[in-house]
């Protein structure tokens, strides 16, 4: 079965490969039709979908995943979010939400200007490309989990739902 992935990133990319492992995985380059911030919950979701949805349409049988991160407001702060979506063979959406850590108030002040994450991370830690690596996530834990790491338990959460469907669909 083939898998296509709504991204060139590498962190994003290694998740599928570490769940999939067996599946035929093509990156794909696609919108998520959202801001290239996105800044709540239900954006970063719309952002996963709308790409899953679009990869799936790639190619007949296939499953298209979705996979985006953004941040999200809370009384106590600005938290990172993260969203996966998978859309199987036959349409159907399964959605699965990530690790939510608190940000920084200079991480959240840059966001506030109109930067994106990634930028405002490079800048933060005199690092490049911190998105395509351990991400903010891993920074700001001390790299005790990182992008890669968070993406993969979402898309267990996400294939776990899908193989429960299937098993269970037969039924």
């Amino acid at each position: 079965m083939k898998v296509f992935i709504g991204s060139k990133n590498p962190a994003k990319i290694k998740a599928v490969t570490n769940v999939f492992p067996h599946y035929e995985m093509k990156e794909v380059d696609v919108s998520s039709k959202v801001s290239l911030q996105p800044y709540s919950d239900e954006e970063t979701l719309e952002g996963a979908i709308n790409r899953a949805t679009e990869c799936s349409s790639l190619a007949k049988g296939a499953l298209g995943i979705g996979l985006e991160g953004g941040v999200m407001e809370l009384d106590t702060g600005m938290f990172l979010c993260n969203w996966g979506a998978l859309v199987d063979e036959s349409g159907e959406l399964y959605v699965a939400g990530g690790a939510r850590i608190p940000l920084p108030t200079a991480v959240k002040n840059q966001l506030d200007k109109g930067s994106e994450l990634g930028e405002v991370m490079d800048d933060y830690t005199k690092m490049k490309e911190v998105r395509k690596r351990e991400g903010a996530v891993g920074i700001f834990t001390n790299e005790m989990v990182s992008r890669e790491e968070m993406f993969t338990h979402v898309l267990k959460l996400l294939k776990g739902q899908y193989e429960f469907h299937q098993k269970n669909a037969k039924i």
